[in-house]
């Protein structure tokens, strides 16, 4: 694959392209992909390092300092503060998400084209089911196989089954899978079909080139039109990419309104309308050993609420970021770490309806606002509630719902039935975490309310386009990843068309 380190470049150093594209996630994989293939000359600039799978740390802690934003110490700042996940490396967040593959639902769509008719030939349903098709076929996307999910993702199934929920094995983008429950720390066999090994490589085999470890500072601008970016490479040099025919921000809802704010480019709602799938998590421990972080990563969910903004997943995570979440100190640390092979953790994402926004703070870092509403903090109540149900009817012993104000540890079904109607409503009362982010650029047809026109095309700025989730109008409710490379494939075409 044709990548420059950014480590190596210690000297001002330019470059001149077509199109140049922030961000080496889905959005940006997708667009490169399109625009190479079509012969246009594609260069591609990532914060993050490129790092073969072979090099990915085996324990949480390590794979979080080098392949996340921050180490995930992101905060999004409100009444109930979470953490924001973000991977930040060659291909992005796929390089260490969970795989879960989902077309954008129809009644999402339908939703986005009944508020805004102008979304309508740009999202035709008939276009984006073939991309769609075009898309799990290049990924692999498929059903986890019962021989790699595992224990903890078989007792939800169980669990499911039990209460009459709706479920089914995850979609996911991997081939040949071994079950190693690596996902969220990067596969070391390279087996999650990660847009560093799918998308990006044709797209270099086709020309693009990769700038890693360059923190792009600004999009350059020349009589209202965007012409190139500037950035600053790891080992000190300045870099100048200039761009013939456009710009495309794909860094994400979080990092594409700073840029643009960044670079004065402040039109409509720009870090405003942020929406998330906020999350959290309840435990189940079984008298049998479960191993949890043995299996698919993420492999089974349940799907029976998701019309209510409700869904459910198991999740799977390195023993030794269980094991830092464990109370206790002494012989009760040591008693509650025996029990780790013993326990499952399940989680529950919700369709929030909060809106939060993003800002430039101190030393350009962003500032995430994000508040849950009343109704969000309902849909968690009633999720922690079916979770516990869930995992007695799979046989846990102790159910730990995780949240201040309740019980630590329930051993009696019906207390977690209480919950729904009992349990805390103030929303700091929850330890959540928020993964999927929408809505900062938002595309509509009316420029008073949005950042992009339906076509991807900045309203005020020619030859500047916005291709991640940011341009979403609303969250999904499902993981986005599938609907992110649709869009950004449509997006790319539009630029082809210009």
């Amino acid at each position: 694959m044709n990548v420059l380190d950014g480590a190596t470049i210690a000297a001002p150093h330019a470059l001149d392209c077509d199109v140049a594209i922030v961000g080496t996630g889905p959005a940006g994989a997708a667009a490169a992909r399109t625009l190479a293939l079509a012969g246009l000359r594609v260069v591609l600039l990532e914060e993050g390092p490129w790092v073969q799978p072979r090099d990915y740390p085996v324990d949480g802690f390590s794979s979080m300092a080098l392949l996340y934003r921050d180490m995930g110490a992101n905060v999004a700042l409100g009444n109930a503060p979470m953490p924001v996940l973000q991977g930040r490396a060659v291909g992005g967040t796929s390089v260490v998400n969970g795989a879960i593959s989902w077309r954008l639902p129809e009644d999402v769509r339908a939703g986005w084209v009944a508020a805004d008719p102008g979304l309508e030939q740009t999202l035709d349903a008939g276009t984006l089911s073939a991309l769609f098709d075009e898309i799990e076929d290049d990924l692999g996307i498929a059903p986890t196989q019962a021989s790699v999910a595992g224990p903890k993702n078989l007792l939800m199934a169980q669990g499911a089954d039990a209460l009459g929920l709706e479920h089914r094995p995850i979609a996911r983008n991997t081939r040949g899978c071994e079950g190693l429950g690596r996902c969220l720390q990067g596969c070391p066999h390279g087996r999650k079909q990660s847009m560093d090994l799918t998308l990006l490589p044709v797209a270099c085999h086709h020309g693009a080139q990769i700038l890693s470890r360059v923190t792009v500072a600004a999009v350059q601008t020349e009589h209202g039109r965007a012409v190139g970016v500037i950035g600053q490479a790891a080992g000190g040099g300045r870099v100048t990419v200039q761009a013939r025919l456009a710009v495309v921000l794909a860094a994400s809802a979080i990092q594409t309104p700073m840029l643009l704010h960044k670079s004065g480019i402040r039109h409509g709602p720009v870090g405003q309308n942020l929406q998330a799938h906020p999350g959290v998590a309840v435990v189940g421990q079984f008298a049998e050993t479960v191993r949890m972080w043995n299996g698919a990563t993420q492999g089974h969910e349940v799907i029976g609420l998701r019309k209510e903004g409700i869904k459910f997943e198991a999740l799977g995570y390195d023993p030794a970021i269980i094991a830092s979440r464990m109370d206790g100190m002494g012989r009760a640390f040591a008693r509650n770490l025996d029990q780790l092979a013993h326990e499952v953790h399940w989680g529950v994402a919700v369709r929030a309806h909060g809106r939060g926004r993003v800002r430039v703070g101190w030393r350009g870092r962003p500032v995430i606002q994000y508040n849950l509403t009343p109704r969000d903090v309902d849909c968690i109540r009633r999720g922690v509630r079916v979770l516990g149900e869930m995992l007695f009817a799979a046989g846990a012993l102790r159910v730990l719902p995780g949240v201040h104000g309740w019980a630590p540890v329930v051993t009696d079904r019906r207390e977690i039935v209480r919950f729904q109607t009992e349990g805390p409503r103030q929303p700091d009362a929850y330890h959540g975490a928020i993964t999927h982010l929408f809505g900062t650029c938002k595309m509509a047809t009316d420029p008073t309310h949005a950042v992009v026109r339906p076509d991807f095309r900045h309203h005020t700025v020619a030859g500047l386009y916005v291709a991640d989730s940011s341009v979403f109008p609303t969250a999904t409710g499902v993981n986005p990843q599938t609907s992110i490379l649709a869009l950004a494939t449509l997006c790319a075409r539009s630029i082809l068309r210009q």
